[in-house]
Formats: structure tokens, sequence, C-alpha cells
């Protein structure tokens, strides 16, 4: 017995080792992918690049660009890490912050979708559902916050180019000593640049652009298994002591615990289920909800570090708008009483219409995630 105990120690340890050794590998593909999209972006766009930006230049437009991106995605590392890429290929971060504040939003579809499982039984899935919406009705109050105030004020704008102030030196705009990433990838680009140059028109820029966010969503979907895999015992234990020991201890463990899974909508999932079967009370799992909106941060954050040039300022100004947002937007509503209940009356308002019928479900999907978003960018256009 001891004999095969020891000889399985060795073997998860190794096994570990290929773990870790794939996850670094694939934060490099991240980091590639991110390069790849900003040039493919400058190749295809050149001179009128301000045409492509039109789409987007109306920020409740780019709000919706970025929920329904998300919403198909279901993942907002993807596309925060798709937009830091696009800023670092010439898209102003003025522009940029709504689709930030969309994919917020997106992302949350995860949960309600996993709610569906608990459908058969009335109670549960009322409970479910209520705990799925939570996230979702958080971060629209957050955008109805924060998108007027950023429309009057530009507030994000104003924080994260006083953030990145302490990077430009001398009136310039450069990482230099930030950049620990970029000049690895920038062989691999120039490489792809050279190959796809003979491709007519902006169709070599285009095609760099889709490999790249091909290769930013097997990267980051591969990082999550990764991580899962290799902290499935510590994300679960902080998982269980961070539920019930006050709301700071809750943020802070869903920030530790989406950094380590490298997926909100992970994290936010696996409380679902536990909600429906009324093992946790939904009171005790929103504030770790809110640390999953932090954590996930981390992704764009580490896109940046992949960009090099005039840019490499902006994209980090944009990654560090994500972060903000969360910080400032859990802050805020949480801090304040009312603002803190009005997520939770909201969810708890259509839990009970779900419950009652299955249609207030598909109404709410169907308006938050399609309808809206489709017709207010149609009108903003």
């Amino acid at each position: 017995m001891t004999s095969q105990a020891s000889t399985a120690a060795p073997i998860n340890s190794s096994k570990n080792w290929v773990h870790w050794i794939n996850l670094g590998l694939m934060l490099y593909f991240l980091l590639l992918a991110v390069s790849m999209v900003g040039s493919g972006f400058k190749l295809a766009a050149g001179d009128e690049a301000k045409m492509l930006f039109e789409l987007a230049s109306h920020p409740v437009s780019g709000l919706m660009i970025g929920i329904i991106a998300t919403a198909l995605i279901q993942s907002s590392s993807t596309v925060t890490s798709i937009i830091v890429g696009l800023v670092a290929g010439g898209l102003p971060v003025e522009t940029a912050i709504p689709m930030v504040m969309g994919a917020n939003v997106g992302t949350t579809l995860t949960n309600t979708l996993v709610s569906l499982g608990h459908a058969r039984c009335k109670e549960e899935f009322r409970r479910a559902f209520t705990c799925a919406t939570v996230h979702d009705f958080f971060n629209l109050v957050a955008v109805s916050i924060f998108l007027p105030l950023e429309m009057m004020f530009g507030l994000l704008d104003k924080i994260s180019s006083w953030m990145v102030a302490p990077f430009i030196f001398e009136g310039d705009i450069s990482m230099a000593g930030f950049d620990f990433m970029g000049q690895i990838t920038k062989p691999v680009v120039k490489i792809s640049q050279d190959m796809l140059s003979d491709l007519p028109g902006v169709w070599g820029g285009v095609t760099m652009i889709i490999l790249g966010i091909a290769l930013i969503f097997a990267s980051i979907t591969m990082m999550g298994k990764l991580m899962r895999s290799l902290m499935v015992g510590r994300a679960k234990e902080m998982l269980h002591n961070a539920i019930g020991r006050g709301p700071f201890h809750g943020i802070l463990s869903g920030t530790i615990v989406t950094i380590l899974v490298q997926s909100s909508s992970t994290t936010t999932s696996l409380m679902v289920p536990l909600v429906g079967t009324n093992v946790l009370k939904i009171r005790d799992v929103y504030p770790f909800t809110l640390g999953a909106n932090i954590g996930t941060c981390i992704t764009a954050l580490l896109a940046a570090t992949a960009v090099t040039g005039p840019n490499a300022i902006f994209a980090l100004q944009i990654a560090l708008v994500h972060l903000t947002f969360n910080v400032l937007a859990t802050a805020l509503i949480f801090g304040i009483p009312f603002l803190r209940e009005l997520p939770l009356q909201c969810a708890e308002a259509l839990g009970n219409a779900a419950a009652k019928t299955k249609w207030a479900v598909v109404i709410y999907l169907s308006l938050v995630f399609i309808a809206i978003p489709a017709t207010v960018m149609l009108l903003t256009v």
C-alpha cells in the first residue's frame, strides 16, 4: 500500500509540472494572439481606420457591441483581450471603454443558462435563477451609473490616464521597463505579417485578426482548464472557506479564485447550483460574485504586456479601465445600502416571475442580450 502511494506521488508531481509548462505556453500564445490582433488591425485599417471606428463611435453603441460579442463568445476575458489588441492597433481608448463595460454584462449569460438545469423543480429554479441574475443586475446597475459619468466627464478615461502616467517618459509614450513579453512575441508576429503580406488588399490584416482572435479564444479556454485541474483542491477549499465569513472576505476570495481559474463565468456558475439546492444563501454568494468581476481583469492586464510600440501605453490603459470600472462599481454599489439591495431585489422579482412562467426567462434573455443591444446599435449607427 505504501509502495503504491509513493509511486503515485511522483506521477502526480510530474503531471503537475507538465500542466504548469503547458500553462506557460498558453500564456505565451495569449500574448502572441493579442499582438497579432493589433498588428492585423493596423495592416487592415491603414489610413481608413476612422471609418471602422464609426460603428462604435457612440458610447451606447460600443456598450452594445461589448454585450453582444461577450454573450456570443461567453468569455469577458476573451473579449477584453481582443479589445486590448484593437487598442494596440489604433482603436481610441474612449471608444473602447463602453465596449469593456458591455463585456461585463455579456458574460453573465452563462450563469442564467446554468440555472436552467434546475427548471424541473419550481422552488429550486426560483433560487437558482435569482442567484444567476444577481450578477446581471449588478453589472447593469454599474453600467447605468458609470456610462453616463463617462459620457459627461470621461471619469474612467481620466483615472486610467493618471494610472499609466508613470510609464510615460519625457513626453514620449513608452512602455520600456514594463514590457517583459513583447520582445518575445515580435519575431513570430513579424513572420506572420510576412507570410500574409502577399494576400490582396486588406485581407492579410483581416486574416491575422481572425487568427489572433481564434488563438485568444483557444489559449484562454485551455488556460482555464489547466488552472482548474491544478487548483481544483485549493480553489474549492477557498470557495468553502469564503462563503459566510463577511462581505470583504467574500469579495477577496471571489477575486482570488477567479484569478486561479481564469474565468468569472466559471466562478459564478459554481454558485448557482449551490444556491439552487439551498446549500448557500443568495446574500452570502453576492459578495463572492463581485470579487469574480474584479478577478477576471487579470487576463486583459496580462494581454497588455504583449503590446509594443506607440500604442502600448493605451493598451495598458484600457486594461486598467476594466479593473478600475469593476473596483469602483463594487465600492460604490456595495458600499451604499440602497444600491447594494437593488440587484438583489431585481433578481428576486425576476426569479419569482420565472418560477411562475418560463416565458419570463425567454423574454428576459431575448431583451437583455439580443433585442435591446441589436435595436440600439441600429439606431445609433
